[in-house]
């Protein structure tokens, strides 16, 4: 890799590591940034309080999270290139000032009884935070783990999946010691906004990239026999114009709509599915079972990936929208007869939701090679972004509608349940048409600069 132009303390000059610097403290950097976006993940705690304190409806409650996901995708594909130009210290840096600053106006915004302000806010500053803020380590970790590509991102995305599981018993704590009122919501994105830029902090600081030349004490690359491995590199811009690229868009797309649907909704959806049963799921309850979602998620990120890397990307994602149909389809049946089926039909969906985001950097990897793949991950991205939108309406505009007709319990759900085991279907046909990038797309060799090697792990 080469430095580039120095951009201040956050360029790429800066930031390459000094010798005898170990590669393992990379993933922590990565997680310190993931962890606290991945509060992301724990809007649905938020929606009931918001929706009694300021009369916005189910589907309204949705809005800022779903801005956020659009911009998260826009903000990541338009800002690939210039991550990948400018660095991991200085995408973390704007990550953390977007992020913590969409908190602090939505702090504002619920002070004022302004909800456009949260909109604008969590949805709009925060999303771009979101997307520069994820995609900021994933073309540093994979330099620094080229042996292990699937395991090293899984480590750092899983952060992301995880943030919930800390930022859903944290929200309903402050909230309970603050109040669920207007006052009560402002002062839960005050203190979040803070914390989390002091804890985003320690990624900006911590943060390096390789020397150029770089490769792991004892390794050496191996020609893979794999037919979806390839050993040549293919730009940003020409990527996008290959099938491949399309046909993995829509089955990020597919599969993150799919698991989506149910997080965003999850703390009213278990409320509502057991209301009517003897066994009614409470409010602190629903919080916990984001928290549940949150943890098979981050689980799903590490260890689904890492397994990827054994099995092929291929396989496994044969194995997300495959199995996570029959998943879906076991929720739906049978969920409300058995809590536990329901809880472990929902780990499952999330498990292979999370595991999807965590494999696909490798998987671009494999297909269009190590130049430029956070940019072109920043555009794949875009498939989030429409998730993000499609996911949420489809679930929070069924269930709006059908409390009108006087549904309640699983009837609420059933079609958008039926609507995510097509979209799985679909998505895997698409995954099966991935075939390897034809040769005319191939980057032409560069002259190689040789660096050091070999420093220490």
């Amino acid at each position: 890799m080469t430095a580039v132009a120095d951009a201040g303390t956050t360029g790429y000059s800066r930031v390459i590591a000094p010798p005898g610097w170990s590669r393992w403290l990379v993933p922590p950097a990565a997680l310190s940034i993931h962890l606290a976006i991945g509060q992301a993940y724990a809007w649905s705690v938020f929606k009931p309080p918001l929706e009694k304190a300021m009369d916005v409806s189910g589907t309204g409650s949705a809005l800022p999270f779903q801005i956020a996901i659009v911009m998260f995708g826009l903000s990541a594909a338009f800002g690939g290139t210039l991550v990948e130009r400018r660095g991991p210290r200085w995408a973390m840096t704007v990550s953390l000032v977007c992020f913590c600053s969409g908190l602090l106006l939505s702090a504002v915004g619920a002070f004022a009884n302004a909800y456009w302000l949260i909109v604008f806010g969590y949805g709009f500053v925060g999303g771009i935070g979101l997307g520069i803020g994820y995609i900021s380590p994933v073309s540093t970790l994979i330099r620094w783990f080229p042996d292990r590509p699937g395991m090293a991102t899984g480590f750092a995305i899983m952060g992301f999946g995880g943030g919930a599981l800390i930022a859903s018993p944290w929200t309903t704590q402050l909230l309970s010691a603050f109040g669920k009122d207007n006052v009560g919501i402002a002062e839960t994105f005050l203190v979040m906004g803070l914390v989390y830029a002091v804890f985003m902090s320690v990624g900006v600081a911590l943060v390096r990239v390789p020397p150029p030349g770089w490769r792991p004490a004892g390794w050496t690359p191996k020609a893979s026999t794999a037919k979806l491995i390839s050993e040549h590199d293919v730009a940003a811009n020409d990527a996008i114009r290959t099938p491949q690229f399309w046909l993995l868009w829509i089955v990020l797309c597919f599969n993150v709509t799919a698991g989506i649907g149910i997080l965003e909704k999850a703390a009213p959806m278990v409320i509502d599915f057991f209301k009517q049963t003897s066994t009614p799921v409470t409010a602190a309850a629903a919080a916990g079972f984001v928290a549940v979602l949150s943890a098979a998620n981050m689980a799903g990120r590490i260890g689904w990936s890492s397994l990827s890397d054994v099995i092929g990307r291929k396989n496994m994602y044969r194995i997300y929208l495959g199995v996570g149909a029959i998943a879906y389809a076991s929720v739906w049946s049978v969920g409300q007869s058995s809590k536990p089926l329901f809880i472990l039909g929902a780990m499952v969906i999330l498990s292979f939701y999370g595991g999807g985001f965590a494999t696909v950097p490798a998987y671009l990897k494999d297909l269009f090679g190590t130049y430029q793949v956070g940019a072109i991950h920043g555009r794949l991205l875009t498939a989030w972004s429409a998730a993000g939108v499609a996911g949420p309406l489809i679930v929070n505009a069924i269930a709006d509608s059908g409390a009108r007709h006087g549904k309640t319990g699983p009837e609420l759900y059933g079609t958008s349940f039926a609507i995510m085991i097509t979209l799985l279907c679909v998505g895997f046909v698409a995954n099966e048409l991935i075939r390897p990038v034809a040769a005319k797309h191939h980057r032409p060799v560069p002259s190689q600069t040789v660096g050091t090697e070999g420093t220490p792990e």
